[in-house]
C-alpha cells in the first residue's frame, strides 16, 4: 500500500509539472506574438464610401484597367447627357493610353488612380504596395497630373495597414456603396434596375469602362436621364470630398 501511494504521487507530480511547463510556454509564446504583431493604434482610418445624405448628389465612378474600346461609348453617353463623372485608372493602363487619359481630362471628368498594376493589395506586402503607389504617381505626373489625390485600391481590397499607408502618402481612398456588377454583363435592364433601386443621396456608384463591359453604355443611356428626373445632381468625387458635410466612414 505504501509503495502504491508513493508511486501514485510521483506519477501525478510528473504530470502536474508537465502541465505547468506547457502553460508557461504557451503564455510566453502568446506574449511574444502579441509584441511582434501589436494591435494597431486607436487612430481611426477612413475610406469615403458615401457623401452627405442631406444633398441629392450622386457620384458616378468608372474603373479602367485594360482595353481601349468601350470607354469611348461611355464617354459619348456622358457627353450626350452632359454628365460629369470620375474615372479611376490603373497607372499601367494610363501609360499605354495617354490619348484617352487626355480625352477624359478634356471632357472635364475627374481622374483618380487604381495604383499601377491592377493587383490586389492584400496579395502584396506593404513595401510592394508602397512601390506600386509611388510608381503609379510618377506615371500620372509624367502625364501632367501632378497632384493626384484620389485613389481606389485594386478590386476595392484593403486593410488598416494599407489605408494607413495611403494616408501617409497623401491619398484619399474612395470606395463605393452602389455596385451593379456591370462587368459581369448581367443584362442592361438589370444594371439599370439595380442602380435606380439602390441609389440615394450622396451615393458613389461603381461602374466600369474596361473592355469587359458590353452593356454599361446602353444602361447609361437610361440611367442618366432617369436619375436626373428623380432630382439627383451628378458631381465628381473631388466635389464630394470637398463638401463640408461629406461623411467619411470606415468600410470593413
Amino acid at each position: 500500500m505504501t509503495h502504491f501511494y508513493v508511486w501514485k504521487w510521483t506519477h501525478w507530480k510528473r504530470w502536474l509539472t508537465i502541465i505547468l511547463i506547457a502553460f508557461f510556454t504557451a503564455s510566453l509564446l502568446w506574449v511574444s506574438q502579441n509584441r511582434a504583431s501589436p494591435v494597431s493604434s486607436s487612430k481611426e482610418t477612413s475610406v469615403l464610401a458615401k457623401g452627405s445624405s442631406d444633398e441629392p448628389h450622386v457620384a458616378l465612378t468608372f474603373n479602367i484597367s485594360w482595353g481601349e474600346e468601350k470607354v469611348h461609348d461611355i464617354l459619348k453617353q456622358l457627353e450626350d447627357h452632359q454628365t460629369q463623372a470620375t474615372f479611376f485608372l490603373s497607372g499601367e493602363w494610363a501609360e499605354k493610353h495617354p490619348d484617352i487619359v487626355q480625352k477624359i481630362s478634356e471632357d472635364k471628368h475627374d481622374i483618380g488612380m487604381l495604383g499601377y498594376r491592377y493587383k490586389s493589395y492584400l496579395d502584396q506586402n506593404i513595401d510592394q504596395v508602397r512601390e506600386d503607389l509611388i510608381h503609379a504617381q510618377e506615371v500620372f505626373e509624367k502625364l501632367g497630373f501632378e497632384d493626384m489625390k484620389l485613389l481606389r485600391t485594386p478590386s476595392g481590397h484593403f486593410n488598416e495597414e494599407v489605408i494607413e499607408l495611403t494616408e501617409q502618402l497623401g491619398f484619399q481612398t474612395i470606395h463605393w456603396n452602389v455596385n451593379p456588377n456591370d462587368w459581369e454583363n448581367p443584362g442592361t435592364q438589370n444594371i439599370v434596375d439595380m442602380v435606380m433601386q439602390q441609389t440615394d443621396n450622396g451615393d458613389i456608384v461603381l461602374l466600369h469602362a474596361s473592355d469587359a463591359v458590353k452593356q454599361t453604355a446602353g444602361a447609361l443611356d437610361i440611367i442618366l436621364p432617369a436619375l436626373s428626373n428623380k432630382g439627383f445632381e451628378f458631381i465628381t468625387v473631388t466635389e464630394m470630398v470637398n463638401q463640408a458635410s461629406s461623411e467619411s466612414k470606415l468600410v470593413e
